[in-house]
Order: structure tokens, then sequence, then C-alpha cells
């Protein structure tokens, strides 16, 4: 009796404080959906220390962590305390009281690149991410074709569950998507001629031509003033993009043959989609672009980023040769 007395006392007293982290801070578990208790053990071994291991266990086994029918744990993303009770842990598991994450969307330049990157930050598989945006009966139920998929996806950080579907990453966007198109930036798009997707394809030029944000709604007003005119765009970034290869600093003959609707020293008009996700700011500066009479850009030779603008083919081709010279004194090939 007195041996019961103790274990239960010696019970109460550890599972107060059994888990301790062991540098003081909170650490976040990551659950799959087969993870067992053992691999859960692991996890949580790696930050913290059990002071009797086998309490948690016994915690474990009758509060029916896990059953027969049901062996693994409830996925999710869990934070644990520097300090736990073996109670507080496994109600914590068997409640799936898990925490939000911060999910990150950024810039990327392909679906390939998106599927990927959201997959590294979610449970959810790159696969199923990949499969929705090359699926246009799936992206036609949020008024987009393929190749806009990537104008669902605002950069911006957001609170998600780690463990969410990938349909409820695509509906969670497209909220997202129908906050930032407020009626303001509707308006103005369709002063421009433009549907939102085509700013957005517009806007993912300007940020591929220009990371300076003077330039932008510069640029901006100059590709509007050539479609306009129904001249061709003739935009460096498409040619990338057709291409395949970003890392490009000298556009040849070779690359301007690229067949590809998103070359636009071939085809007229925007890209059928943007190549790459454009900022929230970038859109804008699109949608408040500068009215000018440019239709020629070429790259300072000063290679700081920025751009020298004209009217005139005459100037632009002097710029242009400008800008060569200062490739080839430097010794850029490509």
């Amino acid at each position: 009796m007195l041996l019961v007395v103790a274990a239960g006392l010696t019970l109460g007293y550890i599972s107060g404080e059994n888990l301790r982290s062991r540098d003081g801070d909170k650490h976040l578990i990551y659950v799959y959906p087969e993870t067992t208790e053992a691999a859960l053990l692991a996890q949580i071994g790696e930050h913290y220390d059990f002071l009797l291991q086998p309490l948690f266990a016994l915690h474990a086994k009758y509060m029916h962590l896990t059953t027969p029918e049901h062996p693994f744990i409830k996925t999710g993303c869990y934070e644990l305390s520097p300090v736990m009770s073996d109670r507080e842990l496994v109600r914590m598991f068997r409640s799936g009281r898990q925490v939000p994450v911060k999910l990150r969307v950024r810039g990327v330049r392909t679906q390939a690149q998106l599927s990927r990157h959201l997959a590294d930050q979610l449970m959810i598989d790159s696969a199923a991410i990949a499969s929705r945006l090359q699926d246009s009966a799936y992206m036609s139920t949020f008024g987009l074709s393929v190749p806009e998929a990537l104008c669902l996806f605002i950069p911006d950080t957001y609170e998600v569950w780690w463990n969410m579907s990938a349909d409820d990453l695509f509906a969670r966007m497209h909220r997202e998507y129908k906050t930032f198109w407020t009626e303001k930036r509707l308006a103005k798009c369709k002063q421009m001629g433009l549907t939102p997707q085509q700013v957005v394809t517009l806007a993912s030029i300007v940020e591929e031509e220009t990371a300076k944000d003077v330039d932008k709604p510069l640029v901006a007003g100059l590709y509007l003033n050539r479609l306009r005119r129904g001249m061709l765009l003739q935009a460096d970034p498409t040619v990338k993009f057709a291409v395949g290869d970003f890392t490009l600093r000298r556009i040849l003959n070779t690359h301007l043959k690229t067949d590809s609707p998103y070359n636009t020293y071939r085809y007229k008009g925007l890209p059928p989609g943007p190549i790459r996700i454009p900022t929230g700011k970038t859109v804008d500066f699109t949608l408040n672009y500068t009215p000018s009479d440019y239709l020629y850009m070429c790259a300072s030779p000063a290679l700081d980023g920025t751009h020298r603008f004209t009217g005139s083919y005459a100037q632009h081709m002097r710029n242009a040769r400008e800008y060569q010279r200062e490739l080839n004194k430097r010794g850029i090939k490509r």
C-alpha cells in the first residue's frame, strides 16, 4: 500500500515538471500523418529532456494518446513550453491543439518553384500543389487560366495551419486575392483597359526589368504605350522566361528566335500569364504608371539597375551601343 501511495505521489510530482527544454525556450514540433509515439519522442528529444521518460509512456498509455484503431498522433504544428507536465503534453497532442505557422509567399518565377516553396513550409506535398496549378478546370473556379495561376498568390506573410489541405490553401489564397483586388484597384484596371490578371502579368515584367522603385511606374507606362500602339513589347525578361535561363545578362539573336508565347520579340501583346509573382507594391506601381511618350528603354551603362528612357529609336540605339560597349569592357558575354 505504501509503495502504491509513494508511486502515486512520485507520479504526481514529477509529471508536473517531467519535460524541460535544454535552452529554456519554446520549440515547435511537427507531427506528420504517420508519426508514431516513438517518432514523436525522438523529435521531442532533440530539444527536451525527460526527467523520467517511462512516466510519459505511462501517461500516454492511460490517457490513450494512441489506440490500436488510431496508432498515429494527430497531425499539426505544436508549440511546447520550456517546462511541461506529461499530462499537458499528452492532452495537447490528443486534442490536436496546434498553433498557426507563418506562411511566406514570395516572388518566385515558375509554378514548379511556387509548389516547392509552399510545400517547404507546409505539410502539403508539392505534387498536390503543382497538379492543381496545372488543372484548367480547377483554376477556372478562381476565374483564372493555367498560365494565370500565379496571379492567385499575393506575396505576403499569412498565418495558416501547417497541416491545412491543398484545397484549403488555394481557398485561403483566393480570399486574400479578392481582398487585394479592391474596387479602387479594379477601377484602375478598367481605366487601363486591362484585366487584373493582365495587370499582374505586366507588373511581373516590370519587376523583372528593374528593382528600382523610381523606375517602375516609367517602365509600366512605356510598355502600355507599346501595347496601345500595337508594337511588340520586346521585353528581355520574357525571353529569359521563354528560354528558361534567368541568369542571362545579354539577350542574343539565338534567344530571340525561341518559339514561345512568352517571347514578346515574336508575339504581340502580353504573355499568357505572369513571368513571376510580383509584389503588391509593384502591382500598385503598375496601376499608377507614369504617363509619358517613352517607347524605348535600355539598361544604364553604369550597370546600377537604372534605365535610360526615350521616345526616339535613334537615341535608343545610341543608348544600346553604349550599354553593349560597357558589357564588352567588363567581359560580360551572357
